[in-house]
């Protein structure tokens, strides 16, 4: 004798799946942003490190102009990155997949410590934009001589 398991909601969840499946198709064919981009992190993504002396930040801004971009430090432990990219004018065709993303962002960080801002630099090489901010003097880490007695 075979038995299974009695799923009163079974039906309805396999359909619930179906429906979102085919709504996530409608959107991607639109080219909007659907309901997968709600789950995406937010852009651009940025690698944050540091060395002894400086803070590093990398962000991929690929198709970025440098004149669309701006840098700025607030106080002394907060960076923004703000920056816009435009969507390319199609003369004679039409968009059949649209997933990169056009438009206006801001990205505002809170550093791990404070720099020094009269001395942040950056580099825009290759669609990646690197950021160093040098360390404040006082939150630099000093080696401490140890004296035997």
């Amino acid at each position: 004798m075979l038995t299974t398991r009695w799923q009163p909601l079974g039906g309805v969840w396999s359909e619930m799946t179906r429906l979102q499946q085919e709504m996530e198709r409608m959107f991607d064919r639109w080219g909007s942003a659907g309901p997968r981009r709600l789950s995406q992190a937010v852009y651009p993504a940025l690698n944050l490190w540091e060395d002894d002396d400086s803070l590093y930040v990398e962000a991929e801004l690929p198709g970025f102009d440098l004149n669309e971009l701006e840098i700025y430090v607030n106080g002394e432990n907060q960076l923004t990155i703000k920056g816009e990219r435009h969507q390319p004018d199609l003369e004679n065709g039409a968009w059949h997949r649209q997933e990169r993303g056009y438009g206006a962002f801001s990205r505002m960080i809170e550093l791990p410590q404070d720099v020094d801002p009269d001395h942040v630099t950056a580099e825009f090489k290759h669609g990646v934009l690197t950021i160093s901010l040098p360390k404040k003097e006082e939150v630099k880490p000093r080696r401490i001589e140890v004296k035997a007695s």
